[in-house]
């Protein structure tokens, strides 16, 4: 088939391209070589597939957009400017890359609707806000953004009206969209621009809600970008990572590979089209545990730095619910943490990464996002 991986010289997205170059797809990549991913120059990383065709251009310029669409049968959108923290100053720029350049998208899109056979959307967990939870009656809770005051004396976990802490359960799709951050918000907006436009003009369109994704290319020097990657920068460079909190909060991890085999399950079955899913692996695993697991196996003595602060629209745990993705999609994670770990960690091992950490958080403390 003759498929256009928008991002794809990006960390999911390069990988998404070599999966379906070996399966003998024409694969076409349109991607703007961003310097805060892939260095100053804008040039091809290393890694990028040469079997693959690429036009250097943004999603939000319709004439390149127009050229990569051309003959294309099948597309996975995966371009997005990527920031929890930056996306809350640089407001205009993620609005408009992932607004603007979706809605840019789309246009082109309808215009060869009868031609395109499916589109894969990238979303994100990160739309869901907190995570699911259990109270003290065994009732299933949504809560909010968590009391500034008890935090600021270090209770951090969310509690119910009563004061007691509630218990993290897997996020399923049902539950309510509260996104806690610009980016967030962006990606809730791309999802749906998606699917509506998809059901409006009958083209089969699929969501994916990424977890907290890792795995070799993620771009190191970028210190907006996934925590196994800004933890890795600072120990490369011999310095503590930096953790927020306790600690203690959890995520759902999930590999690369896993991630990409969801991309291909979208793409062939007719199960999953009109719905979102979460793509995760349905198992919470702490900050703190990260930190330590990358410390010991890069050598480095000195323990985490442990804040104890937080950061505004930061939540407690949130870690998949993937039934219904097993069940429509076919997709079942298969990289163990502690396999792509090792997997993870060869790989960073070669590597000669920028820290920018304290530059970045310096930028948050500024601007009053930090507590």
């Amino acid at each position: 088939m003759k498929i256009l991986v928008t991002g794809g010289a990006g960390f999911v997205g390069s990988h998404l391209v070599d999966r379906l170059v070996g399966q003998g797809h024409d694969v076409r990549v349109l991607d703007n070589l961003d310097p805060q991913v892939h260095g100053g120059e804008r040039k091809p990383p290393p890694y990028f597939n040469q079997r693959a065709e690429l036009i250097v251009g943004d999603v939000r310029n319709r004439e390149c957009v127009a050229t990569a669409l051309e003959g294309i049968e099948v597309l996975f959108h995966q371009a997005a400017a990527v920031g929890v923290g930056q996306s809350m100053y640089e407001i205009e720029h993620y609005v408009s890359v992932n607004g603007i350049g979706s809605a840019v998208v789309l246009e082109e899109v309808i215009k060869r609707k009868d031609r395109i056979k499916r589109i894969v959307i990238a979303s994100s967990m990160s739309i869901y806000g907190e995570g699911a939870y259990l109270d003290s009656k065994n009732e299933v809770v949504y809560p909010s953004l968590r009391d500034d005051g008890k935090m600021a004396s270090q209770k951090f976990e969310c509690l119910d009206a009563e004061g007691k802490p509630l218990s993290p359960i897997p996020t399923n799709e049902s539950k309510p969209l509260r996104p806690t951050s610009v980016y967030a918000v962006t990606k809730r907006d791309q999802e749906e621009l998606f699917l509506t436009v998809g059901s409006a003009y009958d083209i089969p369109t699929v969501a994916l809600r990424y977890f907290n994704i890792y795995g070799t290319r993620q771009a190191l020097s970028n210190p907006y970008t996934g925590v196994m990657a800004i933890f890795s920068a600072r120990l490369l460079n011999r310095k503590s990572p930096i953790i927020f909190e306790d600690g203690r909060q959890t995520r759902d991890f999930v590999n690369v590979r896993d991630i990409v085999e969801a991309n291909l399950c979208a793409m062939k079955t007719d199960r999953g089209i009109g719905k979102a899913f979460n793509i995760g692996t349905g198992k919470p695993t702490s900050i703190l545990e990260v930190a330590d697991t990358l410390s010991s196996q890069l050598d480095f003595p000195d323990p985490p730095e442990i804040m104890g602060k937080y950061r505004t629209g930061d939540i407690r745990h949130c870690f998949a619910d993937i039934n219904n993705a097993r069940k429509d999609l076919g997709f079942q994670p298969n990289v163990e943490l502690a396999d792509g770990l090792r997997e993870l960690l060869a790989w960073l091992r070669r590597q000669r990464p920028e820290d920018r950490v304290e530059q970045a958080t310096s930028e948050l403390v500024q601007r009053g996002l930090t507590r």
